[in-house]
C-alpha cells in the first residue's frame, strides 16, 4: 500500500531541509501562503522559528489545522447562511480538491 505521506524538500531560513506531509496538507500550506504574497519558504521558516517543540513535519500540520479552523469560525460567525442553522460547505475552507462534507448542525445540539 502506499504511504499518504510524502517527503519533500524545501529552503527554510536558508537551510535545506524536508518535512513529511499529505498532500492536503502540502496543498494547504502552499494555498496560505499564496494569500499571504510570500514564498513557501517564508511561511515555512516562520513556522519553524515559532515552534516551541515536535518536529516541523508536525508543526506545520499544526499551524495549517489552525489556520482552516479559525478560517471555518470566521465563516460561521457571518451567520447561519442559506443552507440552515451553521450549514456551510467545505469548499468554503478548505483547499481545493480536499473538501470535506460538513453536515448542518441542529440548534442545541
Amino acid at each position: 500500500m502506499k504511504s499518504l505521506v510524502v517527503k519533500r524538500s524545501i529552503v527554510a531560513a536558508g537551510h535545506k531541509t524536508s518535512v513529511s506531509l499529505e498532500d492536503p496538507f502540502w496543498d494547504g500550506l502552499k494555498e496560505i501562503a499564496r494569500g499571504r504574497n510570500i514564498t513557501l519558504s517564508e511561511l515555512v521558516s516562520s513556522i519553524d522559528s515559532e515552534r516551541r517543540h515536535g518536529n516541523l513535519s508536525s508543526s506545520i500540520r499544526l499551524f495549517v489545522l489552525d489556520f482552516y479552523r479559525n478560517k471555518l469560525a470566521d465563516v460561521q460567525a457571518g451567520g447561519d447562511g442559506p443552507g440552515g442553522d451553521l450549514a456551510i460547505r467545505a469548499e468554503a475552507v478548505m483547499p481545493s480538491g480536499h473538501a470535506i462534507y460538513l453536515p448542518p448542525q441542529r440548534r442545541g445540539s
